[in-house]
């Protein structure tokens, strides 16, 4: 049985799809900017997509992974310059 949204009767897993591919890209931009607002972003839409039963779950897991690892670069130059912010 497939869920389908109910005004649109497209199935639910196609925005999954299409959320998980965004939280991976956006977790892979958050890495060199705005990591900040990215990488929660992406941990959001993995999260969700995962909970709506996508079928690309690497790609869900890799946006997850990465939305952390936006969170901890951010972290790590922070404590290095001890600022919010950071710069090549």
């Amino acid at each position: 049985m497939q869920l389908t949204a109910p005004t649109t009767g497209r199935p639910l897993t196609r925005d999954a799809d299409g959320m998980a591919v965004a939280s991976f890209i956006l977790g892979l931009v958050g890495l060199l900017v705005l990591n900040v607002f990215l990488g929660p972003i992406a941990m959001a839409l993995a999260i969700v997509s995962l909970w709506r039963g996508t079928s690309r779950k690497g790609r869900a897991y890799l946006g997850l992974g990465l939305g952390v690892a936006d969170l901890l670069v951010l972290l790590a130059f922070m404590q290095m310059d001890s600022t919010v912010s950071w710069s090549f």
